[in-house]
């Protein structure tokens, strides 16, 4: 089971998540990192773990403010070849292209940034095998062109399912939807984001067929150990 670190930036520093209410994120305070510099909380990551993938949700993007640009050169240094998963907000083939000129980049398309399904087909043409999409739901709705959710012929390899209410909410994933999203999607991976608080919660979303989850919260309050991934990437 994959286990993959978000780093969610704004304003150039780390921020600490919480509901998908972004007016409200202030710059993080962990024991990982002495700043909340992205590079300083990348590194005390790959002290945590030696993570294979890492997730950049880059909030200045998505919210229409300008993307990070340094931001994954930074990291890059920091954590080698690590895969970095990076959300911007893009909604356009040539700002996919732009992220994916970074040979480390995966690109994660959000449905809150795209207008319709052939917005998302252009985007996705860039580089299928580098793109993932989120399905993206807040308060119990779906955020996003409903034929989006409706047909899963259109989902790629990889398909994150974030839960923006439950991220750093301390309640736990929405394992009915992720049930859901499992049984419909034949065969593709599937990502649980938003909501996991622990050990147990890893083993739960594995059991139902879940491939991996984004987790934040749980690795900087030390729920999640390092003797935690360790098991869990073996299985």
């Amino acid at each position: 089971m994959d286990v993959i670190p978000v780093i969610d930036v704004a304003h150039g520093q780390v921020v600490r998540a919480m509901k998908g209410q972004r007016s409200g994120y202030r710059p993080i305070e962990t024991p990982l990192a002495g700043s909340s510099e992205p590079a300083d909380v990348a590194r005390g990551l790959a002290r945590l773990f030696p993570f294979h993938k890492i997730y950049l949700a880059d909030l200045d993007g998505i919210e229409g403010r300008g993307r990070n640009t340094h931001i994954v050169p930074a990291l890059s240094q920091v954590l080698g070849r690590v895969e970095i998963w990076i959300d911007a907000g893009t909604g356009s083939r040539g700002a996919a292209r732009a992220i994916l000129a970074a040979p480390v980049a995966t690109l994660v398309v959000g449905t809150e940034s795209i207008e319709t399904v052939r917005n998302w087909e252009d985007i996705s043409a860039e580089a299928p095998a580098r793109t993932v999409l989120s399905l993206d739901f807040k308060n119990g709705e779906f955020i996003g062109p409903e034929a989006m959710l409706a047909d899963s012929s259109l989902w790629p390899s990889r398909v994150v399912v974030m839960t923006l209410d439950r991220v750093g909410a301390n309640e736990g994933p929405d394992i009915r939807r992720l049930e859901s999203i499992v049984a419909r999607a034949k065969g593709r991976r599937i990502y649980a984001a938003g909501g996991v608080r622990d050990r147990g919660d890893l083993d739960d979303i594995k059991k139902i067929g879940v491939a991996g989850a984004l987790v934040a919260s749980a690795l900087h309050s030390g729920k999640i150990s390092a003797g935690d991934l360790l098991e869990v990437a073996g299985r």
